[in-house]
This record gives C-alpha cells, structure tokens and sequence, in this order.
C-alpha cells in the first residue's frame, strides 16, 4: 500500500511516501522538501551473540547524481563518505538513539540516500525526519516520533528551514530535535547571539517541528507495522539486588578517587571481583551481571551528586577545573597554544599557507566548494592511556572538529584582510571529559600565537545534567564518567558577547526550557572566567607572524592586464616565480597575493609584475629602451608594450643636428613623460631631467623657437607620435 503525507513546513510543501520504494526494507520513507528528495531506510534483523548495547549504524549518503553530477577521480563513483556525510550521519545517530527501549540489542541499520538536490533546501534535516518516521512505520521497537528543523533569522525575524542563500546571510544556523513535549538535540552555530536570544531559536524550533511529528504519527496509524516482541537483555532485580549488596560501598570508596586512572582502576578492579562471585551464582548471565555492575556504578554516582551535594572529583556543580595556558611552545611553528583544564589538555598547532593550500570540496552544489579555515581533531589511545592501532579520522574525532571548527568561524579576519589559509592541528594529549571544548580554547591560543587578527578570542565548556523525577542538577565542566553517567552533554562556545556554537545530546527523552537556560546561564559564567586564564597567556593576537610562515603581499592590477602577467601558456608568470622563489595567486578582480617567506624576494616579484601591469602617467620617470631612431626623435619602450617618442628637440638642452650624436637604437635612457594626449600618444624629455640649462643653451632655444614661428609651421613629427598600447 502506498500511503503519503504532506505539510506545509517553512513556506513550503514537505512530504513523505512509503510503499513504493525499497519494500524489503523493515521501514522505508521517501520524503521531498521542494525538489530536495532522499529515501530512508530502517532495517533491524539479528542480534549478534555476547553484544550487551545497541549496535546502531547510520549512514547518510549524497549521490552525485542528485545534481546532475558525475564523481571525480580516477573511478569516477562515489567513494568514502566525506566529512559531511559523516556529519550528519552523528545528527541523525543523536536524536534516535535515546528513542530506543533499554535493553533492545538488536543490530540497527539506518541509511539515508540523497537521489535529487536542488541547491536550495538542505537535505540534512529531512534525513532526521525521514530516520525517524521510517523507525515508527516499521516493526522495530522506537519510542519515537522525532521531529527536526533548521532554524535561522533574518533581519531580527526566526524562520524555519532556512535555503542556502538565506543561511548566507543569517546569524544563527540551529538544527533543532524534538519530541512532543521536549527538545533532544541541538546542533549548529550563530554570529556571535547573546544566550537568551539562542534560547528563543531554539523553542521556535521546537514548535516549528510540531507539523512534522503530526506527519509521522498519520503515516504509522496508515500504514505502521506491530513491534516486534523481544526479551530485554537487562539485569534481573535479584541480580541487581546482589550486585548493590556486594559492590555499593567499595564503588562508593572508588568513585571519591579525584583522578582519573587511579579511580578507573578502582573501578575496574571490582567490577572483576563481583564478576567472578556471581559466576557459579548465576551461571550464564555474564552480560546482566555487566549491565547490573554499570547500573550501580551509576547509582552511585548520582546519589552522591543528588543527595550529598558533591562530585566525583569534590568540586562545586558550577566550578571549573584548574585552567592553564601557554604558547609559543614549538618553536617552528607557526603558532601554537597549549591549554590544560584539569585532566584535559589539547596542544593546539596553527599553520598558515596560501589560497593553494585552500581545502577543495567535491559537493552537491554546482560550484567548487573552497575551505580556507581546516581544523582537525586527533585523539591518539595514547591520551586515555589505551593502546590501538591508529587508523583513519573516527567520526567521533571528524565531529569533535568540525565543532571547534564552528566555534571559531565568526571570529576569524575577512579574506581581504588576511589572505591566508590556515589549518589548526587539535592533539588531544590527555583527556578527561571534553576534550572539543578544550580544542576549541587551544585553537584560539593557537591562532592569537599565529598573529591571526581575529576579532575575539573564543572559549567553550561542556555541561552536564543530572535528574531523578523532579530534581534537577546542571554541572559545570563535567569530568568523562559524569558524561558517562549522567543525561545531557552540552557544549556551549563564544565569546564574552555571545555564542558562537553549540551541541547537545541528551541520554533521556528531552530537557524543558527552564534546564536549557539553567545550562545556559552556567556556561556563560565558566566561559568569562576561562576567558580570563587564557588572556594572562595572551593577551591580544601578535603583532608579527612567526619569521617561518609565509608573508603574503597583496596588490591590484587591472583585469585587463591579467593576460599580461600570465603571458602565453602562463611562461611569464612561471619565469616570475622561478627567478623569485615566491608562490603568485591571481584572481580574476585582478588581486594579486605574491606570498614569500623573505620580503625582498616579494618585493622583487612585485617590481616585476608592476613593471608588466603599470601605465605611463605624466611626470613619470622611467628607464626605457631605444627601439627606434627616426629624423626627428626616437621612439622608446618605456614600459612592456608601452611606447613613447622622445622628439630630438628633448633630447638636450643644447641644440642637437642629429638624434645618433645623443643616443642609438638599443640604448637605455631614462625620460620623462611631459605629455599624453586624448588619443594616447606619449610625449617624452630627456633634457627634463638633466637639471637647469646653461644660459647659452637657453638663449639658442629661444632662437630656435622664434624661427619656428617665423616660418609659420608647426612643431616637427607630432602627428607621427606613438600612441599607448593598452
């Protein structure tokens, strides 16, 4: 049965269709925003022996295809997913997988496939409710429906689903999930907005979403398959009963361990002894008596935060860790800043290179997509004190970045100011809960140190949420086992103005507005106050960049003279860069970048190319050529395709019978330009720079003059002046 619904969402038609498509599929949803379309598929088939969580995969995929597109490369298909498709497979991971019942450990496959792209209307989004209401219309168990939106504003005024050139000019770009009651996820960034204003974003999202929860919930009462049954694979209350009997108080003495490895290896040491007690006891049941040492270790943890009032490493909830900053660490590179909070620390490491080093996108949108800021994450074993193998970017390393990434954005210089490209290196050398945010604060230290003059330095903190019925704790830089073992991760980064990013997740099925500001009001507070620590290291961008990173020199040029520079099959500007030793960008305004770690091979490389683009102007000097000797003057190449005639009577003071007695074809003479007509032709002196003439000179001249008139004609070889090649 083909069953399909549709709203009017942002202005336009939103609709989704299942029946007609990937029918073998558990659940399969084709939704359409304008000429945007994408299908959704869920399946869920088998429950892998010993797996004691939910193996949820998502995969979000853009085909080429969809824009009329043929892949690049040697293969000519698509190949890994890139960094955003990652992206936002995490955005449609984050919303869902709280949605799913404790205890469920089936394999989960959700995969979203772009087949048609409009450039208008992001298909990001539409893959979240496409996820969800392929969950709800399938047999497989979903606490849903979720609902999401992009929220922006322009001119002051919210407004959903924003297309791309109006997220251009819009200073919030918010992905907003929820439930009915709650929101669940948020994602995106803003232009520096003061926290009370993203807090109205947000619940405009979340009422904005309410359509697209009406949707799926009509397409399930159409056509929406039973759940399936399923034994929950959770700690039986006898076994739980025992676990808290035999561990409580020694789990108790361990979580109190303030660092780290030391309560890890507390932790871990009873986890083993109760494993082996309860062996014989209840025999098989190894993953509950798991689960049911977790779920105490959890209790633990948030009794003694709901009841005593204190955390696991004795802070107060709004309390910040010690912070420490340094930079200038590395002495090669371009700029580096080092920052420490607690058990976290990210050495962050600023290089900056030219518009070729700009990171190209293969993309959806009909023009090449360019990246002139690059930030990577890297979180080696290392810093948790694990060994692995080190492989490819996890998408948890590719999503930490791309948040610190969005967090420095607004603060970075416009390109007219600073035409460099610049990549930042995150090394997570030891973590310990939010290692993004501390990213994102190193990243700052490292671009100040660089000399990059962005506008403000940004800071970040991550927010914890504790909640049992109606209590309520916010925590304030939490630690990686209050993350763990509490209900939200949020991270909040901006300036002292505003905020410029933010993440939440949430573990239970949504958070109020009252917790949102709560979390909100918290974070700003820890971020003045990092803020602070950071400026002691540094207190504004250096004046100078490192003597190792690339000056970059820009001047303009006329568009027309492009070709000139260039010159045929680009040998004058290869010659120009060969001789220099400098890199050349041109772009078709005519901006020049001439970039060059020693100055005077920059200077050289700009002599060159004025004296290829420059034009003559009256009383100008230059040194010119003799490409020609005629009766009454010489014609001279002042300038690569720029002749003048330098007429004899300018060639001295005194009287000259012939131009050979003065100067020969090929010889270098340096003029004046005296005069350029309305049709171009350039009038040249010699004698204009010789100094005063000797009085006789000056008396023959005057003789020569009256002659002149005398015979009533008129100034020899005028009408044969050269005129200026443009």
């Amino acid at each position: 049965m083909i069953a399909k619904v549709s709203r009017e969402v942002g202005g336009r038609i939103l609709a989704m269709e299942t029946g007609r498509l990937a029918r073998q599929a558990h659940g399969a949803v084709w939704v359409q925003y304008g000429d945007t379309g994408l299908l959704v598929t869920a399946v869920s088939d088998r429950m892998r022996e010993g797996v004691d969580f939910l193996p949820l995969t998502v995969d979000y995929q853009e085909m080429a295809y969809a824009a009329g597109k043929i892949p690049g490369g040697f293969f000519k298909r698509e190949g890994r997913s890139s960094d955003r498709e990652i992206l936002v497979s995490r955005l449609i991971d984050r919303p869902i997988r709280p949605l799913f019942p404790k205890g469920y450990f089936w394999e989960v496959q959700v995969i979203a496939t772009v087949m048609s792209a409009d450039m208008d209307n992001l298909p990001d989004v539409l893959a979240i409710n496409g996820a969800s209401a392929a969950l709800c219309i399938s047999d497989i168990p979903f606490d849903g429906p979720v609902g999401a939106v992009r929220v922006g504003r322009l001119q002051g005024n919210w407004i959903v689903n924003p297309g791309e050139k109006e997220l251009e000019e819009s200073d919030v770009n918010l992905i907003v999930a929820g439930t009915r009651d709650a929101v669940v996820m948020v994602e995106g960034g803003a232009k520096i907005v003061p926290e009370e204003e993203i807090l109205d974003g947000i619940f405009f999202g979340h009422r904005a979403l309410q359509p697209l929860l009406d949707m799926q919930e009509e397409l399930r009462e159409m056509v929406g398959l039973p759940k399936r049954e399923f034994v929950p694979l959770v700690a039986s209350e006898e076994i739980l009963r025992r676990v808290e009997e035999i561990a409580w108080e020694e789990m108790d003495r361990a979580l109190r361990i303030p660092h780290k490895k030391e309560r890890r290896a507390a932790v871990a040491t009873i986890q083993e002894k109760v494993a082996q007690l309860l062996k014989e006891e209840f025999p098989g049941e190894e993953i509950a008596i798991r689960s049911a040492l977790e779920e105490v270790e959890r209790k633990v943890a948030r009794s003694m935060i709901l009841k005593e009032g204190r955390r696991i490493d004795g802070r107060p909830f709004d309390e910040v860790r010690p912070v420490t900053c340094q930079v200038g660490l590395l002495p090669r590179a371009h700029g580096a800043g080092l920052f420490t909070r607690g058990e976290t620390q990210v050495m962050a490491v600023a290089t900056l290179g030219t518009a070729e080093d700009e990171q190209r996108l293969d993309t959806l949108s009909e023009e090449e997509a360019r990246k002139a800021f690059i930030l990577h994450y890297r979180f080696p074993p290392f810093c948790v004190g694990e060994t692995k193998p080190l492989r490819a970017p996890s998408r948890r390393e590719i999503g930490h970045g791309a948040l610190a990434e969005r967090a420095l954005e607004p603060v970075l210089p416009p390109k007219e100011k600073f035409p460099y490209t610049i990549r930042v290196v995150a090394e997570v050398l030891e973590s310990n809960g939010s290692s993004s945010m501390a990213s994102t604060c190193g990243t700052t230290l490292a671009l100040m140190d660089a000399g990059v003059p962005i506008s403000a330095p940004v800071a970040g903190v991550a927010m914890g949420l504790i909640k049992e019925g109606d209590q309520v704790v916010i925590l304030t830089d939490i630690l990686g086992d209050e993350d763990h073992l509490g209900d939200m991760d949020f991270k909040v980064t901006g300036t002292r103005e505003g905020v410029t990013a933010l993440q939440m997740d949430i573990k239970i099925k949504g958070v109020t507005r009252e917790i949102m500001a709560q979390a909100l009001a918290q974070a700003r507070k820890a971020r003045l106050w990092i803020l602070d620590r950071m400026l002691e290291a540094i207190p504004e961008p250096r004046k100078e960049l490192s003597p190792y990173a690339p000056r970059i020199v820009t001047i303009h040029i006329k568009p027309e003279k492009i070709r000139d520079v260039i010159g045929p099959g680009g040998r004058v500007i290869r010659k120009i860069i060969e001789d220099t030793g400098t890199k050349i960008e041109i772009e078709d305004d005519g901006t020049v970048h001439i970039a060059s770690t020693n100055m005077e091979k920059a200077e050289k490389a700009i002599s060159m190319i004025r004296s290829l683009t420059e034009e003559a102007e009256v009383g100008g000097v230059y040194t010119g050529r003799v490409k020609r000797v005629l009766d009454f003057g010489a014609i001279v190449e002042i300038l690569p395709g720029t002749d003048g005639l330098l007429h004899i009577s300018q060639l001295d003071h005194s009287h000259t019978r012939k131009v050979t007695d003065v100067i020969h074809e090929g010889d270098e003479v340096q003029v004046k330009v005296i005069e350029i007509d309305e049709s171009g032709k350039i009038r040249l002196s010699r004698k204009a720079l010789l100094g005063e003439p000797p009085p006789e000179a000056r008396e023959h001249h005057g003789r020569e003059g009256r002659e002149i008139r005398r015979d009533g004609g008129r100034p020899h070889g005028r009408e044969d002046r050269p005129r200026q090649r443009r």
